[in-house]
């Protein structure tokens, strides 16, 4: 067949075409211009190709190879629907950065196109969202089981005759020195073997501890089970970001990283809803057997659906595999600077230290960090006021006193709302009149208007319960603070993702550890200061406190690109 009998076939094609757009006029159907599908298309070329060299048999095999029927109508179907969506509503999207592709000639591994299914980025969205929804599900448990057992102490301490109240309240602030230790080695595990095999097995260690836990003989033992519980129950709280940063593009980041970050909010105040009726009901040790349960369940399903999504570790993979296949022992990772390769034990080692390194010598990192540690500390010495003003005060009884954290929980929720639906169009919106660039202290304002929420409700539950007025009014002033403490923790830790997408593991593992420390600190502090002080000033103490920290996002927004511009030290 010759090129001129191709050409005309061509030619009759387009006629047929135009013949098809006036009969779908006529009918009412909405007109999709045939050209614009074909350049829409992934390999429209290679089909022009194919229709010129039908003359060539050999060349016919090898393009039909490569442009099967069934791809080229998967195309086609995904080029229709792409188009009526972006007619419908165009969708304004942050410019990023190419994916970094193979180049064997060089010697680098990389991703075989812009578009490579293999991609964490380029996952199909029921798989993101399918990976997102079991970080969320197994991360709302683990800060759950860190206070569920508050109610319980009193119940505890009096089955282990313990009279010492610091030793009873260690059993729920142990855990959280769990969460210090198990990211400094986690995150940066994660970085290096991958983001699932560490999550799997951080989620058995924690789910082994709670039948410790429940089964405990002494208060010291519980003690010790709790503290190795929370080293695994860390796992989650510390590779959840670096997830999200694997599959998620910057305008699409915020409200993931809302979903996620629901769970170490909203989990600690129902944990003791739930803590104190089954305390008051069938005993404090079925906390455990309940977390346990639902704890198997969830990492069972995230051990079969999960994927991996770091993307050095599926090219290091992919190195593996094709310095087999080709016999190339000189090819090397594009996430990888030419030059002397670090021996396994120099990376492990660096990775261990980066986290720790993040922490002391980037000011980003460690006042932000500091900001979020200070207002998670806050929260769990409100745990500890919660049950002796309800109790003692008010005369409730264990479980009816559980009820008070649904004002915190409410708050949770509405302040989410909020956060999550605006984060990311605001984000384009501010990127667009930035002439279309993005910078990551975009995220921060928002964090300085809620953290003026906070002081509130210190000085209105402190003085409140100090004068014992209404109960209603104590508790509608913990909404305040569960409202406002959402809008600084989720634009701050997608802040740090956006930053450093590359270690966000360990970014939010140095957070983890400073928020974990000073939340298992701060509330042994309680008692003594409440004694000293009252309610009234006491709580009015933290409320001055808060109000110092309020300018800490406002000045990373001001000076945070020059100091990540003017950063010095090797991650």
């Amino acid at each position: 067949m010759t090129n001129s009998s191709t050409e005309a076939d061509l030619d009759d094609d387009r006629h047929s075409r135009k013949a098809h757009h006036k009969e779908a006029e006529d009918h009412g159907i909405p007109d999709i211009d045939h050209d614009e599908i074909e350049e829409a298309v992934p390999g429209h070329e290679l089909d022009v190709e194919l229709a010129k060299g039908r003359h060539d048999l050999a060349e016919l095999e090898r393009l039909e190879t490569r442009n099967s029927v069934r791809s080229k109508v998967s195309r086609v179907s995904r080029a229709i629907s792409g188009i009526s969506r972006r007619r419908s509503k165009p969708q304004e999207r942050i410019p990023f950065a190419p994916i970094p592709l193979s180049d064997l000639s060089a010697g680098i591994v990389g991703w075989d196109s812009q578009d490579d299914p293999a991609m964490p980025l380029n996952f199909p969205r029921n798989k993101k969202w399918l990976i997102v929804g079991l970080l969320s599900s197994i991360t709302l448990v683990t800060p759950f089981a860190s206070s569920i057992l508050a109610p319980g102490i009193g119940s505890l301490s009096a089955e282990f005759h313990e009279e010492n109240s610091i030793i009873g309240a260690m059993t729920v602030s142990i855990y959280l020195l769990g969460y210090v230790i198990g990211p400094l080695f986690l995150a940066p595990l994660s970085e290096i073997y991958g983001r699932k095999p560490v999550l799997g097995l951080a989620n058995v260690f924690f789910c082994l501890w709670q039948i410790g836990c429940a089964l405990a003989p002494n208060i010291s033992a519980l003690i010790v089970f709790r503290f190795f519980s929370g080293i695994g129950g860390a796992g989650c709280l510390t590779l959840g970001a670096g997830v999200i940063s694997d599959v998620f593009r910057t305008d699409e980041r915020g409200f993931a990283m809302g979903i996620y970050t629901l769970g170490p909010l909203i989990g600690p105040t129902i944990g003791p809803l739930i803590g104190g009726y089954l305390a008051q009901t069938i005993g404090w040790r079925w906390d455990f057997w309940i977390v346990l349960i639902v704890a198997v369940s969830i990492t069972a399903a995230t051990e079969i659906f999960n994927s991996e999504t770091n993307p050095r570790v599926l090219i290091e993979r992919k190195i593996v595999r094709l310095r087999k296949e080709l016999g190339r022992d000189d090819l090397r990772s594009c996430y990888v600077t030419a030059g002397p390769q670090q021996s396994s034990r120099r990376i492990l080692l660096n990775g261990l230290i980066r986290p720790t390194k993040m922490l002391f010598l980037s000011p980003l990192v460690f006042f932000l960090s500091l900001y979020i540690a200070f207002c998670y500390g806050v929260l769990y010495l409100l745990f500890t006021t919660i049950p002796i003003v309800f109790e003692e005060t008010y005369g409730w009884s264990v479980g009816t006193t559980g009820l008070v954290y649904i004002a915190l929980g409410a708050g949770n929720i509405v302040g989410w709302a909020v956060v999550t639906l605006r984060s990311d169009k605001d984000i384009i919106a501010r990127t667009r009149a930035n002439d279309g660039v993005f910078e990551p202290e975009m995220r921060l304002p928002i964090s300085i208007y809620f953290g003026m929420l906070l002081p509130i409700t210190f000085f209105w539950y402190g003085w409140t319960t100090q004068f014992k007025t209404h109960w209603a009014s104590a508790v509608f002033a913990l909404f305040p603070y569960s409202f406002g403490i959402i809008g600084i923790f989720l634009p701050i830790t997608t802040y740090l993702v956006d930053c450093y997408p590359m270690y966000a593991a360990s970014a939010i593992a140095a957070n983890t550890v400073l928020r974990s420390l000073v939340g298992m600190l701060l509330p042994l502090a309680g008692p003594s200061m409440y004694k000293t002080l009252g309610l009234g000033w006491g709580n009015s103490l933290l409320g001055f406190l808060c109000i110092g920290m309020i300018p800490v996002p406002l000045l990373i927004y001001k000076f945070g690109a020059r100091l990540r511009k003017a950063q010095k030290f090797v991650l």
